[in-house]
């Protein structure tokens, strides 16, 4: 596991951010909840308030749960707060997914992505090189 947090510029797009942080973890469902712990408990640091805290923790549990389902070898979380924008990235090394139909209830899986459109201000997904990344973006007032 590799974890960093500082108020240095952010490898996403733009001018310096405030506050950023970074945890890689193994791609397995295990290590999910040390993603959604990592990002609260960060976040509280951050002085996000608990609402908004509630909606990021559970964008970051659906995308980290979507890198482990998908990954193959690690899934990395992002987490850039700067004038009052959260930026979750979530990376992985798996390749595109396939949508599976018809053999899964739809109360079962395939809600993640909802979820997250829902709660999120923008959402991105991009294949790359080495895999699959997702960018979702949050008003926070913090």
């Amino acid at each position: 596991m590799f974890v960093t947090d500082s108020p240095r510029p952010s490898p996403l797009p733009g001018p310096p951010c405030r506050h950023q942080a970074l945890l890689t973890l193994p791609a397995q469902e295990a290590h999910v909840s040390a993603a959604r712990h990592f990002a609260a408990d960060l976040l509280e640091t951050w002085s996000v308030p608990a609402t908004e805290r509630d909606s990021a923790v559970l964008i970051v549990d659906e995308l980290a749960a979507n890198a482990a389902r998908y990954g193959r070898e690690h899934m990395t979380l992002s987490l850039a707060l700067d004038h009052g924008t959260l930026h979750i990235v979530v990376t992985d090394s798996g390749t595109t997914v396939r949508r599976r139909h018809g053999d899964l209830a739809p109360d079962e899986h395939g809600r993640g992505t909802g979820i997250v459109q829902y709660l999120a201000q923008s959402t991105e997904i991009h294949q790359t090189r080495t895999g699959r990344e997702v960018r979702a973006c949050l008003r926070c007032s913090a």
